[in-house]
């Protein structure tokens, strides 16, 4: 809805009415007023459980805030994006990651053009290859099988491979190692091919234009290790694939056309791990595993797209993430996976809110008067509780916190995963209730230590049970976060799916680096503390 100005309409002023009304209001009195709040504000779908009633909200709250998506058009710029409308306005691009993961003989259209049938048709080209790697008929420059796969990429080309592969590592094959290169810092690459014999190493660059500064970077000294490893230009071919849309780049490189797997401008990065870009992930789970996350994926879509408002789990959770970031001033949103594999979704979950919602100027071309996207952060359970919970707990500032974590357990020790969860449990109830100085009078607390020890509660937290973490769950929870990215954005009326501001500092980067590379290049048209970070440089390097 461009020209309105969201923090003037009548459903922004109701909840603004309604929070200075209950913005002091304690959980333990909302529980106590209301002993069926666990059932009222719980939702499931595509085999999520969602409890919110830990949070800072009554049915009248949830009201507002339905409201308030229905004033903003939710649904309607939803089937938009279904449909193939180029709701990236900045760029005048569709936006259909829907499309990676729909059922083949779905049909959505992008310029008269079934873009479903060319998904499927580069997913069948992806299994044929992942299952040649598996099954040891791809071959290397020395007539060895592939045993390591490396992906080399940057941002959603990088964490979403890597989260995967670190999620479903249960589900890999074992006699393969993956590995992931993305910092443009040669310690990254020397790191990642520590080893690795590069006669059964197999490279995979994802860069859609074959030109990004990093990702070429790393690939070309890649390439430049299997020539001088394996004594031929021709290893190239056996040794590198990659994930493009520049062909004659791909060339370019050495790199046969026949494995170059292409994807669409209406794919973001930071939503491309379904597409060509999870080609690491397919090899390492299988083509039909791969097939079950597309699954999980499709089944978030169609609960996103049916579900009823107040049983809508992106919906609830992106307004809830507007209630907290917009009228109690919260900056920032803890996401803790209380499941080992999923340690990197936390950093994978800052790229797509942060990357899609960080914008100061609505689509109207003018500025935002209100915050948009908060700063995403988190760690594992319990490796969290041992660090920053303290400040969760006892700190000066409001964090809401998202606890996601699974009813079974992947390892056989069952008695651990029983701690585990008993963890998740107790933090979200101690974040909640806290304990007063009168319970710990009771248990017999010194009277010196209590003021330290009261937890004052009346934190809030999502609570997200699935039953364990397999592809098909992995795909409705990364689907999940990215509707709520998209619901969130509609609510502020920015473009969720551009990224400027990652602009800037690549075109000052490369005009930066041949003035490092030589002294004799004049440091010029620079303010003075990046002349004297550059002479210094120059001076120290040692070169």
């Amino acid at each position: 809805m461009k020209g309105v100005r969201i923090n003037e309409t009548a459903a922004w002023q109701a909840l603004a009415t309604h929070h200075a009304a209950l913005k002091e209001r304690h959980l333990r009195a909302l529980f106590a007023e209301d002993p069926g709040r666990a059932e009222r504000f719980a939702a499931e779908g595509a085999g999520l459980f969602l409890d919110y009633s830990k949070n800072r909200i009554t049915a009248e709250t949830m009201r507002l805030l339905l409201a308030l998506a229905e004033e903003r058009d939710v649904a309607g710029r939803r089937e938009a994006m279904f449909r193939g409308e180029k709701i990236n306005e900045t760029e005048r691009r569709a936006v259909l990651h829907v499309a990676l993961r729909a059922p083949r003989g779905t049909r959505i259209e992008v310029d008269g053009r079934d873009v479903v049938a060319e998904v499927h048709a580069v997913l069948d080209r992806m299994a044929d290859f992942a299952r040649e790697v598996r099954n040891g008929r791809w071959v290397g420059y020395k007539e060895r099988p592939i045993r390591n796969i490396v992906n080399i990429g940057i941002g959603g080309s990088y964490l979403g491979p890597e989260m995967a592969a670190r999620a479903l590592g249960a589900f890999a094959d074992p006699g393969l190692t993956f590995r992931f290169v993305s910092n443009v810092d040669g310690a990254d690459f020397a790191a990642a091919s520590a080893g690795l014999d590069p006669a059964e190493t197999l490279f995979i660059v994802s860069s859609k234009t074959f030109t990004t500064l990093e990702t070429m970077s790393n690939a070309a000294t890649a390439r430049r290790w299997i020539v001088e490893s394996l004594g031929s230009e021709a290893a190239v071919a056996r040794h590198f694939v990659a994930v493009s849309t520049n062909s004659k780049a791909v060339a370019e490189f050495g790199i046969d056309a026949s494995r170059m797997f292409g994807f669409w401008d209406w794919v973001g990065g930071r939503y491309s791990m379904d597409s060509a870009i999870g080609l690491s992930t397919m090899i390492a789970i299988g083509p039909e595993r791969f097939a079950e996350m597309l699954a999980g994926f499709h089944a978030m879509d169609e609960h996103f797209r049916s579900a009823s408002p107040a049983r809508n789990l992106p919906l609830l959770l992106g307004l809830l993430t507007v209630w907290y970031n917009n009228f109690f001033g919260a900056e920032t949103l803890g996401i803790m996976p209380y499941a080992a594999p999923l340690a990197r979704f936390p950093a994978y979950l800052q790229q797509l809110q942060m990357e899609s919602n960080g914008k100061h100027v609505a689509l109207d071309g003018g500025p935002v008067a209100w915050q948009t996207g908060p700063i995403i952060w988190g760690e594992p359970g319990t490796d969290g509780q041992h660090s920053f919970f303290q400040l969760l707990h006892q700190g000066t500032k409001l964090v809401p916190c998202d606890l996601i974590g699974f009813c079974e357990p992947l390892s056989p020790f069952a008695h651990q995963h029983d701690l585990l969860m008993a963890n998740l449990f107790a933090q979200a109830e101690a974040l909640a209730f806290g304990k007063t100085a009168e319970e710990l009078e009771r248990e017999g607390s010194p009277a010196f230590q209590t003021p330290f020890r009261v937890t004052e509660g009346n934190r809030p937290t999502n609570v997200i049970l699935a039953d364990r973490l397999d592809p098909r769950t992995l795909g409705s929870l990364v689907a999940l976060y990215e509707h709520s990215v998209f619901t969130q954005g509609v609510i502020w009326s920015i473009d969720s799916f551009d990224q400027w501001g990652v602009e800037l500092g690549k075109v000052l980067a490369g005009r930066i680096i041949p003035e490092l590379a030589t002294d004799a290049v004049p440091v010029a048209g620079h303010d003075s503390s990046t002349r004297a970070l550059i002479a210094r440089y120059r001076h120290r390097r040692g070169r």
